[in-house]
């Protein structure tokens, strides 16, 4: 069979599959990832609920960066949050992405910063954990006043300083000049500023229905227990957090070009470490390639295929429910080539998902099915 005829008998197949129903997934943005999604909600759709915050632990190059700009990305084609304003506090100023290139020139306008210096007409990011709080405060504001709800995401908590940092500092540099040594260390305060900050600001989001995401770096940990590494500014960020989500990097994607290796892309490895949607971890995998983003696509036909749905032959992947048997790449090129085949491809994954879910779910009788008084 022809590839062209191959791609019209996958997209016939696509249309006679029934769509999820919208208002299931209508509150809740999408990552980008059907497995995200999934990992987040147990939903092919979505991931981060309305009115929530979401905190983002990673690697450096983890791709944390890359998944906060494609949330933007996923909020401006979902017409439930395309009036949402998109909120980037650039603290580190590490985002070099071309944004019109891989998300769009509307996505990329409609990014901005929490302040605006009006004399010099030049974007204010937040410097310090304070700054942070009042720009959010001064968007949590303006959502109420135009009924006109955000996304806000900061990059990153680490890039922060603090008043007592900077105050601590120019104490050490007048001692240093004079050449005494100030008394006490640069404890930043970040904790205590976090758990006051955050604690205010959850009810304006949940009355909003703002998202707001926090992206921090992970930190070795040289201290004792098990985990190998750890992350700063205090126990609030994860305390008040819905989905507390960590990133690493977990290999490379090479190519060969020109007789050489190179490397063209990354496989992080995602964990829900903290999930009060559902109550459930999961770990899933993510491919991010510069020159495109997130692979959503060949993770989908990845996933199917290591959890033996999907089977695969030499170097062929038999796709039953598409009715083709292709080379991953073939695959990946015909299903991307319709939105009807792409929206069955998640629908797929999600059905493969759910029915493991289903297997471990305890067969026995509900505790508290009955209304027993057993005194």
């Amino acid at each position: 069979m022809k590839t062209k005829e191959k791609s019209e008998q996958i997209i016939e197949a696509a249309q006679k599959t029934k769509k999820p129903e919208p208002e299931k997934i209508a509150r809740c943005l999408s990552s980008g990832s059907t497995l995200l999604n999934l990992a987040c909600t147990n939903t092919a759709g979505g991931a981060f609920p309305e009115g929530k915050y979401i905190f983002f632990v990673g690697d450096s190059a983890s791709g944390k960066t890359f998944l906060s700009m494609t949330c933007f990305a996923e909020a401006a084609r979902h017409s439930h949050f395309k009036n949402f304003r998109f909120i980037y506090d650039n603290v580190e100023d590490g985002c070099l992405i071309d944004l019109p290139a891989l998300f769009g020139e509307k996505v990329a306008e409609k990014i901005e910063p929490p302040g605006k210096d009006v004399e010099f007409e030049a974007p204010l990011f937040s410097s310090t954990i304070e700054e942070f709080y009042y720009h959010l405060d001064d968007a949590l504001e303006q959502a109420k006043r135009e009924q006109r709800p955000f996304i806000y995401v900061l990059d990153s908590m680490d890039g922060l300083s603090s008043a007592a940092e900077e105050e601590k500092f120019l104490q050490h540099k007048e001692a240093f000049k004079k050449g005494k040594t100030a008394a006490g260390s640069y404890g930043d305060g970040k904790a205590k500023k976090n758990s006051e900050g955050l604690r205010k600001a959850l009810k304006g989001l949940r009355e909003t229905g703002s998202i707001l995401i926090i992206l921090s770096q992970t930190r070795d940990n040289l201290g004792m227990g098990f985990e190998t590494k750890t992350r700063s500014g205090g126990r609030a960020l994860r305390f008040y957090a819905t989905l507390e989500i960590w990133m690493s990097l977990c290999g490379k994607i090479k190519k060969n070009i020109r007789g050489k290796n190179r490397t063209i892309g990354v496989q992080a490895k995602i964990q829900i470490k903290k999930n009060r949607l559902t109550g459930e971890a999961h770990e899933v995998a993510m491919d991010i390639y510069p020159s495109y983003g997130i692979d959503d696509i060949g993770g989908c036909i990845d996933y199917l295929v290591q959890e033996s749905w999907w089977e695969k032959k030499k170097n062929s992947i038999v796709a039953t429910e598409f009715g083709v048997t292709l080379t991953r790449e073939k695959l990946i090129a015909t299903v991307e080539e319709s939105s009807e085949s792409i929206a069955k491809l998640r629908t797929i994954a999600a059905e493969c998902w759910n029915s493991i879910r289903q297997a471990g779910i305890l067969n026995r009788k509900k505790r508290y099915a009955e209304d027993v008084d057993f005194n």
